[in-house]
């Protein structure tokens, strides 16, 4: 079982920055996908980036260019920078570590983007 924590929500004008935190439990974490994911009210969770074992990254269309996703093996930790934020950019923000079939959430973090 691995345990993600999310940190670095809070609430933030729009136009501003702020990087997200996941740290995980797991001492094999170099192995592992990660990924950011969000939920709206009222709207399914979708996937806003994703960054594989080695450099590899995936960005929803809408982040792409703003939001960066980056991990520290050593840390065992993944960020998401995100720059240049929009009101639609409000959401619960989760982190998913993926390995084979397994897959493990975090408890998620709120991200409110003000206009």
């Amino acid at each position: 079982q691995v345990q993600l924590v999310e940190s670095g929500g809070g609430l933030v004008q729009a136009g501003g920055s702020l990087r997200l935190s996941c740290a995980a439990s797991e001492s094999s974490f170099s192995f592992y996908v990660m990924g950011w994911y969000r939920q709206a009210p009222g709207k399914q969770r979708e996937l806003v980036a994703a960054l594989t074992t080695g450099v590899i990254t995936n960005y929803a269309d809408s982040v792409k260019g703003r939001f960066t996703i980056s991990r520290d093996n050593a840390k065992n930790t993944v960020y998401l920078q995100m720059n240049s934020l929009k009101p639609e950019d409000t959401a619960v923000y989760y982190c998913n570590a993926k390995r084979g079939p397994f897959g493990y959430w975090g408890q998620g973090t709120q991200v409110t983007v003000s206009s």
